[in-house]
């Protein structure tokens, strides 16, 4: 079935996916593909980090070549909202990096455009002070 899903800020639509008893199972290429991660011997891996899969717990996570991303979210800390009617899954930021990035007090790049049509991006200002004025008509 063609599921679209949202997982951090990937967002990617018509991934052969099955829903079943609460889990999303992908094959290994769309694993990689939507959530950066890839199953190995030693377990779910994404760059140089690795999270080892429980042999207890391994029919959770693993089953006919099929990775569950709903097991890995909750193994991540990581939010997760379905909506069967629409086909559409988001996997929200976990807990401890939003509380991370929170807590660092430094403020997430942009890029906007000056009235002349300039794009300035607020990475360009690191080290210096910047006023940031914004406006909302709500």
């Amino acid at each position: 079935m063609a599921i679209d899903i949202i997982f951090g800020e990937r967002d990617t639509t018509g991934v052969d996916a099955g829903s079943n008893g609460g889990g999303l199972w992908l094959g290994g290429d769309d694993l990689k593909r939507v959530s950066g991660w890839e199953f190995k011997p030693q377990g779910f891996c994404k760059g140089d980090v690795c999270l080892p899969v429980p042999d207890a717990r391994r029919s959770e996570f693993v089953a006919g070549g099929r990775y569950n991303l709903a097991a890995l979210a909750s193994l991540l800390g990581q939010p997760v909202v379905t909506d069967a009617e629409h086909h559409a899954w988001c996997f929200g930021e976990a807990a401890a990096e939003r509380k991370r990035v929170l807590t660092s007090l430094a403020a997430p790049d942009f890029s906007l455009p000056d009235l002349d049509g300039k794009t300035h991006s607020l990475s360009e200002y690191r080290g210096k002070k910047v006023l940031v004025v914004s406006w909302a008509s709500w």
